[in-house]
């Protein structure tokens, strides 16, 4: 193995999320350690932060569900082999039947080694197990590997546990915004002066929890009427219609004036450094949630429903955040006792970027040297 790797990372597109912020930091790091580092997706905002930060980007529509992204195969195969790439990471299903089609006629000798990461709690059937089938599988969170071996006859050996990470020089406890951000933000927001804020970090999508937001913010002001609610995150062209019957939800329950709607925030640090609760109310699993650890590194309380990897980080930094799935009346009873007495969060973790980014360095050393024992 030659001490410098071609290293080619591949998802849909980089437009924001916990799985694309991901794979910037390992390109980041990749290109830090005098790797060559390579991301083939449709593109989005954080190309520029991506090549920034030293990596390549191929602009291939590679996780489009169509059969004519089929005819990316021989194109892949192809520069794959000319790259002499030696890991292909693959992030994603739609790129994964692409990539893994590609592999698979490589011949051995020459053929890159492929790892995946399982992000999610997709569907169970065969088009989600392909996620499965890299030679190396990594698992963002014991919520997901209980997942895999839950649902797919997979070689547990192959399995590499891998949290995700936050970066403690940036996201450290007290975190503070200056005073010209606050000050723009009250220019920004007057609605949110002087009220204790509770923020929902999350893309605008049914499962992610903005109806409840919303009815909890309705419930809770009643008790505690100096709050303001944020739902903060983007909204994607085929979900314009859910966020206007969220915003006439919001309408219909009276409370208009006491929740904002601030889509895409690229300064969501200082957003949540300002609130006093963040919350993560998805009705599926997260299979991690950066969002909240983020919050949680800070020591911004979170409040949770109890499941997935948020569940895991919770039981770690503030297991008195965890509500049941769908309480709302538990999330209005502990945001009130909260509002009032806010709870310490414990100050260190295991949730490092560091970690994160030396395992995955290690699980692509390991697959390369498997040839070598």
């Amino acid at each position: 193995m030659s001490n410098h790797l071609t290293v080619v990372q591949v998802l849909p597109a980089l437009h924001s999320g916990g799985v694309e912020r991901g794979t910037l930091e390992v390109g980041k790091f990749l290109s830090e350690q005098g790797h060559r580092s390579m991301v083939i997706s449709a593109g989005g905002r954080l190309v520029t932060d991506l090549e920034r930060e030293g990596s390549e980007h191929i602009d291939w529509d590679i996780g489009k569900k169509s059969l004519l992204t089929l005819k990316l195969i021989p194109k892949l195969r192809a520069f794959l082999v000319e790259n002499n790439v030696d890991i292909l990471h693959v992030r994603s299903r739609m790129p994964a039947w692409i990539c893994y089609l590609a592999w698979i006629t490589i011949p051995k000798k020459i053929r890159p080694k492929l790892i995946t990461t399982v992000h999610g709690t997709y569907s169970v059937n065969g088009y989600s197990k392909i996620m499965t089938k890299g030679e190396h599988v990594i698992v963002v969170s014991k919520a997901i590997e209980d997942y895999v071996i839950q649902h797919y006859s997979v070689d547990t050996k192959k399995l590499v546990l891998n949290y995700r990470g936050v970066d403690h020089r940036i996201f450290y406890y007290d975190y503070q915004p200056s005073h010209n951000w606050i000050e723009q933000w009250k220019a920004d927001f007057p609605e949110s002066r002087n009220k204790q804020l509770l923020t929902l970090p999350a893309r605008v999508t049914r499962w992610k929890g903005q109806q409840d937001f919303i009815h909890i913010i309705a419930k809770l002001s009643i008790r505690c009427p100096h709050i303001h609610g944020l739902v903060v995150g983007d909204t994607s062209t085929s979900k314009t219609d859910y966020l206007h019957s969220l915003k006439q939800l919001a309408i219909d329950l009276g409370v208009d004036d006491k929740i904002s709607f601030v889509g895409h925030r690229s300064d969501l640090q200082d957003v949540m450094a300002i609130s006093s609760i963040v919350m993560s109310l998805s009705t599926q699993p997260e299979a991690f949630g950066r969002i909240s650890l983020e919050a949680l590194s800070m020591g911004i309380p979170v409040i949770a429903y109890a499941h997935g990897g948020v569940a895991e980080q919770l039981d770690v930094l503030l297991p008195q955040g965890k509500v049941a799935v769908a309480d709302i009346d538990a999330v209005v009873d502990l945001s009130e006792q909260w509002l009032v007495k806010p709870p310490k969060v414990a100050k260190h973790h295991p949730f490092q970027l560091q970690a994160m980014l030396e395992t995955t360095l290690s699980v692509y050393e390991n697959a390369l040297n498997v040839d070598k024992q």
